[in-house]
C-alpha cells in the first residue's frame, strides 16, 4: 500500500529543491503512474519527466498517466533503479517531505521513539454516513468496558483491533478538521473519506479531498451504503479516480472499503486497513518526554469546574502535572478516558478529559508541560508578549504584497493557492499559467480549483494552509469579506487572465506594489449646519460610532451616495479646538473643501493602510 501523497495537485510538477539522485539509488514505482507523481517521487521536476519520454518516443502532458515500464526506462535514466513494490518507497518519501505535520525529533532523542496509534478522522458529504460509522465502530470495538466506566462524550475515542489501538476524533467533517488546522494544530494522521455508494461524489466530498491532501494526510475511502438498492460502487470508483483517487485494485494507491455503516458490514475490514496504513506510515511518538497535546474541545462544567479533552500527542501526561495551554496555566487535578474511568498517566495518541486549568481554553490551543507554575507564567508572559508585538495570524498569513519577504527569509517553499473561477474553460489557461511560474525558491500549489463564488470553505482551507484565494470572473458568498480579515487572507478578483499572472508573477519576484485599504474609524451623523463667517459652513454632527479624529481622511455620505471626500479641516467642541471625539459625543466638523452638509449626511472617517 503507497502513502497517498497528493495526488493531482502539485501543479508545477514535484519540488527541485531536492538533491540530485545518486546513482543506483533505488525507487519502487506501481504498474501506473501520472507523470506528475512520478516527477514527485523521483524529486525532479515534471518537465524532466516529459522531455525522457520524448527521448522514448512518448509524447505525454503533465496529467497523462504512464505504465512500470515506461516510467522505470525514465527512472533508469535519471540514474535509479526500479522495482515493481509500490508500497513502500513513496510512503517514505513523503514522509521526510514537505508536510512536516508530525513532531520532529533530535538525534538525540530517536532512541526514546516508540510505535503509537494512528489518530483518524471522518470527513465526507452530509448525510452519507459519517457520525452512523462513528458509531458503528465505537459500538462495536470500543476499549476498556469494566466497571465504572459510564460512557461519556468527550470529542474522541480509541478503539482496539488485533490488540492495536486506533485513535478516532468523534467530531466528523472537514471543517472541524480544517478549523483545527487553522489555529496551527495537525493532530490527524489519516483521514476516512465516507462516499454514499447510492449518491457518489458530491460538493462536500470534493471539499473534504482538499482539505485532507493540503494536511498531506494519506485518504482510505470507505463506500458507504452498499446495502441500498441503487448502490453503485463502480461509479463511485470512477467518480473518485476522475478526481485523482485512484483506488488499489484499479493500479492506484488508494485504500478503498466498501461498508454499510447501518449493517455494520465491512468495518472490521475498514479497521485492519487503517492499521495498514498506519504502519506505513510509521507512527512514533516519545513516551518519556513531557507531554504535549492539542485541545479538542473544553467546557465549564458546572459540578468540575472547567473540563478540557486533550490529545496527548508526545510524551506521557500525569496527574499532578502543570500544563500551559494558549495563556492560561493549571494543575492536572484528575484525568478522565472515554469511558469516563479515571487515569493516573496517559501516552501518546490517547483522548483524555482533564480537570485543573484555571479558565476555558479554545480548541486547537497547544497543551504544553513544564516544570513549575513559575515557569508557566515565564511562558504566558511571553506568548502574550509576541501577540502584542503582532504575531498573530494576520501577520503570520500570505499575502501577494508580503510573498517576496516570506520567500526571502526562507518562511515559505510553497505558495498554497485556492482558485475559483466562474466557468470549468477558465481553468485550463489560468492553472497552466500559474504554473509556469514556479521557481527554485517557490512552489506555485493550487490546493483547490473548482467553479463557482468565493465561499466561508475557501477562506478556512486558505486559513489553515497558509495560502490566498484567486477568484477569476466570479464573486463571494456572505460572511467571506469579513471571516477573511478575521483570519488575514488575502482575496484577489480579476477578470482578465493576464492581470491576474502577472500580479502573482510581480509578487514572486518582490517587484508588486502594494495595495492599500481603508480603515474605517467612526461614524457620525449630521444634526445641524452652522455659517463661520468667511469659512463657510461647519457641521454640528453626533458621533454614533467609533470616533471622530481631526486630520483624517473623510467621506460625506448622503444616502448610498458620496457626495464628497477629503480631510477633516477642524473640528471644535463648544469653544475648543479638539483632535478627537469619542462615540456618544457630539462636536463640530469642518471639511476641507465643502460646506454644503445637509441634515441626516453620514460623515465616515478613515485612513487607508497597507493590505497584508
Amino acid at each position: 500500500m503507497n502513502k497517498n501523497a497528493k495526488p493531482n495537485e502539485s501543479p508545477g510538477g514535484a519540488p527541485d529543491t531536492s538533491p540530485a539522485p545518486t546513482k543506483q539509488r533505488s525507487v519502487e514505482i506501481p504498474h501506473s503512474i501520472g507523470v506528475r507523481q512520478l516527477a514527485e517521487l523521483l524529486g525532479v521536476s515534471a518537465i524532466d519527466i516529459i522531455k525522457q519520454l520524448m527521448k522514448n518516443g512518448i509524447m505525454a502532458n503533465i496529467n497523462q498517466v504512464i505504465d512500470y515500464e515506461a516510467a522505470a526506462t525514465v527512472a533508469s535514466a535519471l540514474g535509479y533503479t526500479s522495482s515493481l513494490t509500490p508500497r513502500v518507497e513513496r510512503a517514505s518519501a513523503q514522509a521526510a517531505g514537505e508536510t512536516k505535520r508530525r513532531p520532529q525529533f533530535e538525534e538525540k532523542e530517536l532512541k526514546g521513539l516508540q510505535h503509537r496509534p494512528p489518530v483518524v478522522t471522518v470527513m465526507g458529504h452530509v448525510n452519507h454516513g459519517k457520525t452512523r460509522l462513528l458509531d458503528a465502530i465505537r459500538q462495536t470495538n470500543v476499549m476498556d468496558s469494566e466497571a465504572g466506566g459510564i460512557t461519556q462524550h468527550i470529542g474522541a475515542y480509541q478503539v482496539n483491533v488485533s490488540k492495536q489501538k486506533i485513535t478516532f476524533l468523534d467530531t466528523p467533517g472537514h471543517e472541524a478538521f480544517t478549523a483545527m488546522r487553522a489555529h496551527g494544530a495537525q493532530i490527524t494522521d489519516i483521514a476516512i473519506l465516507v462516499v454514499a455508494a447510492d449518491d457518489g461524489v458530491m460538493p462536500q466530498t470534493l471539499e473534504a479531498i482538499d482539505h485532507a491532501r493540503a494536511a498531506g494526510v494519506p485518504i482510505v475511502v470507505a463506500i458507504n451504503k452498499i446495502d441500498k438498492p441503487n448502490a453503485d460502487p463502480e461509479q463511485v470508483k470512477k467518480q473518485l479516480a476522475d478526481v485523482g483517487l485512484v483506488i488499489e485494485e484499479w493500479g492506484g494507491d488508494t485504500v478503498c472499503v466498501p461498508i454499510s455503516a447501518k449493517e455494520k458490514k465491512g468495518i472490521a475490514e475498514l479497521l485492519e486497513n487503517l492499521l495498514v496504513v498506519a504502519e506505513v506510515e510509521d507512527l512514533k511518538a516519545d513516551p518519556s518526554r513531557p507531554a504535549e497535546g492539542v485541545v479538542i474541545e473544553a467546557e465549564l462544567d458546572r459540578s468540575k469546574g472547567t473540563l478540557a479533552t486533550v490529545l496527548v500527542q508526545n510524551g506521557t501526561l500525569k496527574v499532578g502535572d502543570t500544563v500551559v495551554i494558549g495563556s492560561i496555566w493549571g494543575r492536572v487535578r484528575a484525568m478522565f478516558g472515554d469511558t469516563g474511568k479515571p487515569l493516573k498517566k496517559v501516552e501518546p495518541s490517547t483522548p483524555v478529559a482533564i480537570l485543573g486549568l484555571s479558565s476555558v481554553p479554545q480548541a486547537g490551543d497547544i497543551l504544553t508541560t513544564v516544570a513549575n507554575e513559575r515557569l508557566a507564567q515565564a511562558l504566558i508572559a511571553k506568548r502574550n508578549l509576541a501577540m502584542e508585538r503582532g504575531s498573530s495570524v494576520r501577520t503570520r498569513a500570505v499575502s501577494l504584497v508580503n510573498l517576496y519577504n516570506q520567500i526571502s527569509a526562507g518562511g515559505i517553499k510553497e505558495l498554497n493557492v485556492i482558485l475559483k473561477t466562474d466557468v470549468q474553460g477558465s481553468i485550463a489557461p489560468i492553472r497552466s499559467s500559474l504554473e509556469r511560474l514556479a521557481t527554485e525558491e517557490v512552489q506555485v500549489r493550487l490546493i483547490r480549483i473548482a467553479t463557482g463564488n468565493v465561499t466561508e470553505s475557501d477562506v478556512m482551507l486558505a486559513s489553515a494552509s497558509k495560502g490566498l484565494i484567486i477568484g477569476f470572473g466570479v464573486s463571494s458568498e456572505p460572511g467571506v469579506k469579513r471571516l477573511a480579515e478575521t483570519e488575514g487572507i488575502d482575496v484577489r478578483y480579476y477578470d482578465v487572465i493576464y492581470n491576474l499572472v502577472d500580479d502573482i508573477e510581480k509578487a514572486l519576484k518582490g517587484m508588486l506594489e502594494p495595495t492599500y485599504v481603508e480603515v474605517i474609524e467612526g461614524h457620525a451623523e449630521v444634526k445641524a449646519i452652522f455659517a463661520t463667517g468667511k469659512a463657510g459652513k461647519v457641521a454640528g454632527v453626533y458621533v454614533n460610532e467609533g470616533k471622530a479624529t481631526r486630520g483624517v481622511a473623510v467621506k460625506v455620505r448622503r444616502g448610498e451616495e458620496v457626495v464628497h471626500e477629503s480631510v477633516v479641516s477642524s473640528m471644535r467642541r463648544f469653544k475648543d479646538d479638539v483632535k478627537e471625539v469619542a462615540a456618544g459625543l457630539e462636536c463640530g466638523v469642518g471639511v476641507e473643501g465643502f460646506d454644503k452638509f445637509e441634515v441626516g449626511d453620514i460623515l465616515e472617517f478613515f485612513h487607508r493602510e497597507k493590505a497584508g
